[in-house]
Formats: C-alpha cells, sequence, structure tokens
C-alpha cells in the first residue's frame, strides 16, 4: 500500500488535465463558430509590369566653374580674393607685375605717333604736289602695322590684371603676393553663384534617356525632381559608365560637391503588387487577411518596393486571391466575410 499511493495519485492527475483540456478546445471551438460576420472590402492580388529604378551616387556642381590661370611669367603684386569671398563679373582677382609688357606698350604707342605725324606731313605736301602718292600709301600701311602692334602689346598688359568671369565664389587661392606666375599654372578657382547640376556615373546596361527626361534625386531626405541635360554618348572603357548631367532647379540649391542619390530608370518587371491599404504591420511581421471560402485567413507576406499607393509582394499571396482593404484590428482568422461592393 505504501507504493500504490503515489501511482493512483498521478493517474487521478493525468485525467484530470485530460478532462480539462478537452473542455479548453470545445470552448474554443464554440468561441471560433460564433464569431460574427465581418463586413469588409476586397480588392485582387495583380501581376503587373511595374517600372524600377536603381539608385546611383551622384555629386551637386555648379554649372559655370573656372580655375583661373596667367598666360605670362610674372611676379605676383596684388592678390585681392580670399577663399570664401564673393565676387562679380569683372572684379579685379590678382595683378601681376610685368615691367617689360609696360614698355612695350610706350615702344607701341611712340612708335604709332610717329608714323601718323609723318603720314599727316606727306598727306599736305602730297596735297601741293611736293611728294609722291606711293609715298602716303607707304606710310598708310605703316600706321596699320603699328597700331596692330600697339594692341597685341595692350592684350598682354590686359593679362598681367585678372578678372573674374563669372559671378561667383572664390573656392581655392593657390598664390600670394611676391609668387612667381607661370603660364597654365593656377592662380585661383572660381565656382558661379547661378545653376547647378548633378554629375553621375550611369551603368551602359541602363536604360537610355532622352534629353530633357525628368529623373528623381534625393538629397537630405528630401526627393527633388531634375531633368537630364547632358549624357555623354561614349562609356568609360575602365567603369563602363557614361557621364549624365542632371540640371537643378533654381529653387533647390545644394552645397556644391554635396552627395545625392539619383534614381535612373531600369527596365520593367513583373510582380505581384497590392493596394498598400491591405498591409497592417504587427512588429516586424508583414500581414493581410486573405478570403478563402468564405472566411478570413490571416497570412504573413514579405513585401519589396513601395510605389505611390501600391505595394510589391515578394512572397506569401498568389495572383487572384482577395485580399481585405483597410482591415479592422477586430477581425479574426476564420471569421465569416461578408463582402461589400
Amino acid at each position: 500500500m505504501k507504493y500504490l499511493y503515489p501511482i493512483a495519485t498521478t493517474t487521478a492527475l493525468a485525467a484530470a488535465l485530460l478532462l480539462s483540456g478537452c473542455g479548453h478546445k470545445e470552448e474554443g471551438s464554440h468561441q471560433t463558430e460564433t464569431l460574427p460576420d465581418a463586413e469588409v472590402r476586397t480588392a485582387t492580388v495583380e501581376l503587373k509590369n511595374q517600372p524600377r529604378a536603381q539608385w546611383l551616387p551622384g555629386t551637386v556642381n555648379p554649372a559655370d566653374q573656372a580655375v583661373i590661370a596667367t598666360k605670362l611669367m610674372a611676379t605676383v603684386e596684388e592678390v585681392g580674393v580670399d577663399i570664401g569671398q564673393r565676387v562679380s563679373k569683372g572684379d579685379m582677382l590678382v595683378r601681376l607685375k610685368a615691367d617689360e609688357i609696360d614698355a612695350q606698350v610706350d615702344q607701341a604707342r611712340a612708335a604709332l605717333a610717329q608714323v601718323e605725324r609723318n603720314l599727316n606731313r606727306e598727306k599736305s605736301l602730297l596735297a601741293q604736289s611736293a611728294t609722291t602718292a606711293e609715298t602716303v600709301r607707304t606710310l598708310e600701311d605703316q600706321m596699320r602695322v603699328a597700331k596692330a602692334r600697339l594692341a597685341e602689346a595692350e592684350t598682354m598688359q590686359s593679362y598681367t590684371r585678372i578678372r573674374a568671369p563669372f559671378d561667383g565664389i572664390i573656392t581655392a587661392k593657390d598664390v600670394r603676393r611676391g609668387d612667381l606666375a607661370t603660364p597654365g599654372a593656377p592662380l585661383v578657382s572660381i565656382e558661379g553663384t547661378g545653376k547647378q547640376k548633378v554629375y553621375v556615373q550611369v551603368p551602359d546596361s541602363l536604360s537610355e534617356l532622352d534629353y530633357d527626361s525628368p529623373v528623381t534625386i534625393e538629397a537630405d531626405g528630401e526627393r527633388i525632381e531634375t531633368r537630364l541635360a547632358e549624357w555623354s554618348p561614349a562609356a568609360n572603357p575602365a567603369s563602363r559608365t557614361r557621364l549624365a548631367k542632371l540640371v537643378l532647379p533654381a529653387d533647390k540649391p545644394l552645397r556644391s560637391g554635396q552627395y545625392v542619390r539619383v534614381s535612373w530608370p531600369a527596365e520593367e518587371i513583373e510582380s505581384l503588387w497590392i493596394p498598400a491599404s491591405a498591409l497592417s504591420v504587427s512588429g516586424q511581421m508583414e500581414r493581410v487577411y486573405v478570403v478563402v471560402d468564405g472566411h478570413l485567413s490571416l497570412r504573413l507576406i514579405r513585401t519589396g518596393a513601395r510605389v505611390g499607393d501600391s505595394i510589391q509582394i515578394l512572397s506569401g499571396l498568389s495572383e487572384g486571391e482577395s485580399i481585405v482593404l483597410e482591415p479592422a484590428n477586430h477581425l479574426r482568422d476564420g471569421q465569416p466575410a461578408n463582402i461589400q461592393s
């Protein structure tokens, strides 16, 4: 009798648990059967071609930018600007000291004045028949040569006064007073304050676009509509990309050199799509209700891209299935569905 008591107790407990489990199952079954009809609106899972886009890195650049250099070898006499300074077209940037060119200008002016005096004298003598017409014509030719030499010398002299080619901001200063400026060596760099463009390297495999086609970019969390202004017809043999330039709208200025993302159109893909209003999210689970044989069936799905009011379905649904729009929180799996028109 000492060993039979635990066995009897265990048997009794198991029986009680079994009866309790059976009773709970019957109660749940009773609740499912008594769920009221759910008034729902539905839509159909569609298989359709949807344009897609590939995000590419781009860089903001000013439409006008220049690296200023000189054609002369001369000493820098003055640098009139600093980095970050705004300048207007025609403002003095750098002044060079070239005494030999100033001397050439003086010589050319003196030579021209001498020829002018000789020509005027010979014209007076020709009127008195005291000289020949050939002498006058020779002096007229010398006059043209003297004027050309003066223009050449003055042009060279103008190269010692380096001015801003457009309105902009100084972005680099490569010389100081007393430096020796050499032909082609950078003196200052300037970027325009007007139009801006986005430079993007487009893989040669992506879609062709017509000029002036709209292209979307993303900068600082904001999406901006741009248009295609330039596109190189030749691909870079190393990267297999083509340079495209997009014009930014004037009311959306960005920082020069700023990184942006460019949404470049790619080929269309065929996939399943549902209205965004049919999706409900619980934690990390994406769910929809599917109407099957007049009852609601809760289905876990995986979504892809969102375009407008439509969501791409990667898994969990099939074409032609009927899904519930704007599912209410009180809907339950297995509940009878009354579809509204």
